[in-house]
Parts: C-alpha cells; structure tokens; sequence
C-alpha cells in the first residue's frame, strides 16, 4: 500500500504519516512483538550533496537528498545500508517534526575543492533550525557529522535521530540492537556470489538519553510512537529480522552542538570501534585531514580552464565533477566507477532487496566519465577504468545474462564493480551494445593500454564486432538495428584496434578491422539516412533502423503507440563528428541537425530553450522515461503521460559539435551548468515545461543527480573550449577519414 506521497508504506515517507497502530505488545527494554516492518524503498535519485574521503581507506559513501542523510554504502559503492536518516523535532505535547518535511533545505560547500557539504534546515513554522556538516572518516568506515541545533523562538524541544537501515543492500532482513553506548544493525544478503554481512552502529557525541528499536511503520517504529504520544512511550533494546527502524534521543538547549559518526564493518563490534574511533578523533581533526585530501586530489589536476574560472556556479560545477567522478570509483575494485550513487526515482522503488539502481558499471558511462578525466588531466584514474573493462568486465567465454548469453570478446550491459566474476545474470544485465564494447577499445588505445596481453582480449573483441555488426542494441538500451550513434563507435573501435595491432606486430589484423571500417562508413548513409521522413526537408541521419532501407514503413514502438523510424531522430549522428568519423563540416551532419531543433505542426520540439536562454533537448520524440506530467510520479511508477524530460548531457554533445566547427559552445557549458543542483551536481534529466508544484522548467528531475556521464561529459567540454578542439576525439581516427 502507498501513502499519499507516493512512498513504499516501509519508508519514511509513508512513515511520516502512519498512525499509531497501539502498543506493541511487549515492555520497553525488551523486544517488540508487532514483527516485522511494512515494504521498504530507496529515496529521489536527486542527490543534493554526496562524499567520501578522496583516498582509498575508507570505504563508505554517503549521500544527502531533501536535506537529510539517504543512502549510505558501505563497503564497496553498489551496496547501500540506509534509506534514510534524519532528526525528528518535538515540544513533547504539540507538535512532531519530520526534519526532511517540516524544513526548508539550504545546500553550501565549505570548500568548493572539497566534498563537504552543509545542510541548514530551517523551520517552516520558525521554530528552530538543524546545521549538518557531512564528511567521512579518512581512515575508517565511518560516515561523521556535525550537528548544530538551535531553538529560534525560545523554545524547549526534544531531538531524536531517526535512522531506517537497509543492511547490505536490503532492508527486509535486519535485526537492530542497543548496545549500552549506541544502535547496531545488522544485515545478510546474497551479494555477487557470497554470502555478506553488514553491520553498523551509530554513536552520538552527547550520548542517547532515549533509544528505540522498532518495525518500520508499526506501533514500535518511534515515529509512530512519538506521533501517537509526543514521547517514546516504548523503548525497545531488540528487533527480531525484518525492516527496521532505529531512534536515539540527543539531550539539547536552546544552541546545542554534537556529532554523530554512523560507522561500518563486517560485524557489530567492528562497526562500533570504527563509530568510537572517529568520535574520538573529534570532527575538527577529521574535517581537516578530508579536507586535505580531496584539495591535494584538485591540486595536482589542471587548473579549473578560462570557460569555467570566472563564473563561481560554472567554477563550482567543474570541480565538483571532478571529484564527483573520483569519487564514484570503488575503493576496493580500483577503475570500476559506478554510473551514479543514485537510484532514480527511488522513492517508489522496492528496497527490500538489493536493487542496482545506477551503482554498477557501465562500459558507455565509464568511458564518458574516463574521457573527461582525461580533459581534466587524471590520466591515472583515466587508465585504470580502461584495466577494470579490460581485466574484470570483459567475457572471455560465453556468460549467462539476463535473458541472453554473452559471447566471448563481449561486455555486458553493466556489472557490479567486482565485474562478472560471481555476478549473477542479472547483475550482467539483458542485452550486448556493441558500442560499449568498441568504447572499451577506444579507451584502451587512448590511455596507451597496449601491451600484449591487452591486445590479446582486444583482438577478440574487435573481431567480435566486424562479424556481428553493425547492428546491434544502441546506446539508449531500448531498440535493435543500425544506428549512427552505434556504428561511429562500432568504426572507431575497429580503427584503434588496428592501431593497437599495429603496435603488436599485427598488420593483417589491422588491415582487415579497417577495412570492415571503411566498408561501413561508406555504407552508413544507405542504412541510416532517410530521404522521406517528417522533419525539416525529409532528409537526415535516423535515431535507429531495425532494417537496411531507412525509407521503408518500418516502425519503432512506445508506450504510446508506434511510430515511422525515419520519424525518429536524436542527436546519436553527432557521435560521428566527435569521433573523427566525419568531418565537423559534413553537410549531411549539418542537415540532421535541423529536426533536433524544429516544430512541425504543433509538435514538441527536441530542443526546448528556458527563458534565461539556457538550450535543453530531449533525447527524441516520444521517449517515455521520465516523470508523469499529470502526477509527476517517477518512471517506474508507471504514471500516466510519462514522457523523458530533457537531458543536459546532450547540451554538452551539442556543445562539442558547435566547437568541432569553429563556432562558440559558451551556451552549452552554460546551460550544463545552470542545469546543477544546490549540490553542483549536474542532473540526468531536467523539468522541460512550465513550472509545476514538484518540478521547475530547467530544474533537475527525481531520476539522478549527479550522473556520471554528464559530470564527465561537462568536464571535457570545459577542457575542450579553452583548447579550442575536442580533446577526446581519436586521432588515428581523424587522420583516416580526415576528419
């Protein structure tokens, strides 16, 4: 069942609103007998402020959505081990708080070189006011804040910490505990081939006066409790297994200040010497070494380009993409980076179970993301996302997927950041995108990954691809068939490849990948260019061709009917520019850009453009992943008039098309910019209309913020501007085909 927020009755959304259901049926100090918590989900996608220490002996990472804690994962980055965590605020008799809605949420950084954040929460009834300063533990599991709680009108309140676990990734099979000092929780999944336990403990600096243990949405769930009595009328030492919530009672004055460290490890005891240590580290000392580490990290890049440096939101931006994308690789699997610490949309999503939102590996997202690492000048990190496709994704013998077997030489759709070894074919995905595994190719000649044993898998993979393409699933994951998009990838793979078996002594190789190149470059306008479609003058590059004839009446279906596929453009031609398959110049290019940006008959357009002249664009016509325009519900809850809204990565790729001939691409980096968050972080989707009660034209949507492909996509833009070319753009590619 489902509150009228839209919420999982398990979540806190519901939660806020849950009636006492009466007593639990067993004594404070005890165990509680209403078992076993209601179905649970993730939070919004949107993620205001999110960190981690910037070296590798912390594996934790936290995230902020709505002005409280959300998701928290621990100890690799595609396991979560919170919903949420957040304070609850009551006078004791007339009133009870929920910080995420009964405040006004204001986003800063102490250090625009840093991953820290502080959130200021503020009162709507003006009643107090909540400052959380979040970092992490440099050298232990622990996630560490600062919280200033302030009475704004003179009056006595009391605050509790309000935690909701999903241990492990889940949430249906917890047990939750007070240890005499603290809450523990514990959980034990099936996680990428093992059995795992993850369990926490959280440690308040002033002590917890109060405590509880309880189910989530039943008598015992403390928010429940303070609901029904303005008090815990019950305080539960235990839980038996299920979806459990926790609560701490934090003594305060009228201005209080005290720190929380919520610390992780592979049992209890584990957990709660690392929440001790770094409450005895004491925050100040903490803040100083996180500090430090990520401003060494920015240091030793490139200086922040001449596009970004003297405009503060678009300076900002850049370097928190920059450490963005640092952060999202795992600190144990080194190079495998997730695509966002984020699970669009999560609020309606299931989180009993583990669900991978986007914390796993995408072959396309990884190379985005390396690219713009490789504009910004870490070329280390950059190298080491080409070693984890290479070492730990690719399949080097037929592999069971989701619904499909994976051939030697290929890449899954995505993988867990262990890559495939113990992944379940689930977690491997449904479908093959032979983009994903040129990008690979691609990537491993542009970081120098060369060396024979490389090779040896690359020369698989490239002679995978001359014999099964050049149709394939394309880069939005949803259609088969021959796409420009896929086959400028496709015919670029082919063409490093060659370089690199050149480097290897393998001439007959090379020749014969590039010549299956050549062949399909010649043979791409027959396949993918119409001359009889709706937009503009009837002739231009096709979104996708599930056939050979892009002027036959063959149709791409959605939710909302099917359509002619020369009726369906996108911007996936453009690929063929920024790879050095076509020249900037190309006239056919030029021409398919007239439908991204034209309204015929009463139609949307691809582009919208806000009023502040920030350029936008839908990923095509009748994309249906998004929001419902009627109820702004998010895609998986399957809402009526669904449609995707507007993606800021493509601002980036039209950008780059703009300085590739020569123009200016100042109001793409703009726009990508204005598109962030209160966190800086740069949005997968934006609102593309007016504004509405849940969303702002141009403002960022519930899917995913930050995502990681835009973050890389923005860096290399800005990189690119300053240079005056497009720096990811392969040279022996442009060199062939001129370009």
């Amino acid at each position: 069942m489902a509150s009228a927020h839209g919420a999982k009755a398990g979540s806190s959304e519901a939660r806020g609103a849950a009636q006492s259901g009466g007593a639990p049926g067993r004594a404070a100090g005890g165990e509680p007998g209403d078992c076993c918590g209601g179905p649970s989900s993730w939070t919004t996608g949107d993620k205001s402020a999110l960190g981690t220490a910037a070296g590798t002996a912390s594996p934790v990472w936290f995230t902020v959505a709505r002005g409280v804690t959300s998701e928290v994962f621990y100890p690799r980055a595609d396991v979560a081990n919170m919903q949420d965590m957040q304070f609850v605020v009551t006078d004791g008799k007339s009133f009870v708080d929920l910080e995420r809605d009964a405040t006004d949420h204001v986003v800063s950084m102490p250090d625009e070189k840093a991953l820290e954040y502080t959130v200021t929460n503020t009162a709507k009834s003006g009643r107090y006011r909540i400052t959380t300063t979040y970092i992490t533990d440099s050298g232990r599991a622990t996630l560490v804040t600062r919280t200033r709680f302030q009475s704004l009108d003179g009056g006595q309140y009391q605050v509790y910490l309000l935690a909701n676990p999903s241990m492990a990734g889940g949430a249906a099979n917890d047990t939750a505990a007070w240890d005499g000092i603290g809450l523990t929780a514990s959980g034990t999944e099936e996680l990428f081939g093992s059995r795992t336990t993850v369990a926490s403990a959280l440690r308040a600096s002033t002590g917890f006066v109060a405590h509880d243990n309880g189910y989530s949405g039943a008598a015992s769930d403390c928010l429940v409790d303070l609901r029904a009595h303005k008090s815990l009328a019950n305080q539960f030492d235990s839980t038996s297994y299920g979806n459990v919530v926790q609560c701490g009672q934090i003594p305060v004055g009228q201005d209080t200040t005290f720190s929380v460290a919520l610390g992780y490890g592979a049992d209890a005891r584990s957990a709660a010497a690392a929440a001790d240590g770094s409450l005895g580290g004491g925050f100040d000392t903490l803040e100083q070494a996180y500090r430090r580490g990520w401003e060494e990290y920015a240091g030793g890049l490139k200086a922040a380009p001449a596009s970004v440096a003297g405009d503060e939101r678009r300076r900002r931006a850049y370097y928190v993409a920059l450490m963005a994308l640092h952060a999202a690789e795992d600190k144990a699997h080194r190079g495998a980076s997730v695509a966002g610490l984020a699970t669009p949309w999560g609020d309606v999503v299931n989180g009993d179970g583990l669900n991978d939102g986007y914390h796993r590996v995408w072959g396309r997202d990884l190379y985005q993301q390396a690219t713009g690492l490789l504009a910004a000048g870490d070329a280390a990190q950059a190298k080491r996302m080409a070693q984890f496709l290479w070492s730990s994704q690719w399949i080097p013998a037929p592999t069971q997927g989701d619904g499909t077997t994976y051939p030697a030489g290929a890449f899954p759709r995505y993988s867990p950041v262990s890559g495939v070894q113990g992944a379940t074919p689930q977690q491997l995905g449904c479908c093959e995108q032979l983009d994903q595994d040129s990008d690979a190719i691609v990537l491993a000649w542009m970081t120098g990954l060369t060396d024979p044993a490389t090779y040896a898998r690359v020369k698989v993979t490239a002679e995978h691809i001359r014999t099964s393409g050049p149709a394939t699933t394309e880069r939005w994951e949803e259609q088969y068939g021959r796409s420009p998009s896929s086959i400028a990838a496709e015919i670029a793979g082919l063409v490093t490849a060659g370089a690199i078996a050149r480097a290897n002594g393998d001439v007959a190789a090379a020749q014969q990948w590039e010549s299956t190149a050549d062949s399909w470059r010649a043979q791409l306008d027959g396949w993918t260019r119409t001359t009889s479609g709706y937009w503009g003058d009837h002739t231009y590059y096709e979104r996708i061709d599930k056939g050979t004839d892009p002027n036959d009446t063959g149709q791409i279906c959605f939710d909302e009917g099917c359509f002619y596929e020369h009726d369906v453009v996108d911007f996936g031609f453009l690929e063929l520019v920024r790879l050095g398959v076509r020249g900037a110049a190309d006239a056919e290019v030029a021409a398919s850009v007239v439908p991204t940006a034209a309204a015929r008959d009463g139609n949307a357009p691809m582009q919208v453009t806000t009023p502040g002249g920030d350029v936008y664009f839908h990923r095509y016509p009748h994309d249906n992943y998004g929001e419902s325009t009627t109820t702004c519900a998010g895609w998986p809850a399957n809402g009526p008039q669904r449609f995707g809204r507007l993606w800021p990565v493509l601002s980036g790729e039209r950008g780059e098309y703009e300085l590739a001939n020569g123009r200016s691409a100042a109001v793409y980096l703009k726009s990508m910019a204005d598109s962030a968050n209160d966190g800086y972080f740069i949005p997968e989707q934006v609102w593309d209309r007016a504004d509405v009660a849940c969303f702002g034209l141009g403002r960022p949507t519930g899917s995913a913020a930050p995502l990681m492909w835009a973050e890389g996509q923005y860096l290399r833009l800005a990189q690119s501007i300053d240079a005056g070319k497009n720096l990811e753009t392969p040279s022996v590619v442009r060199q062939r085909y001129g370009s």
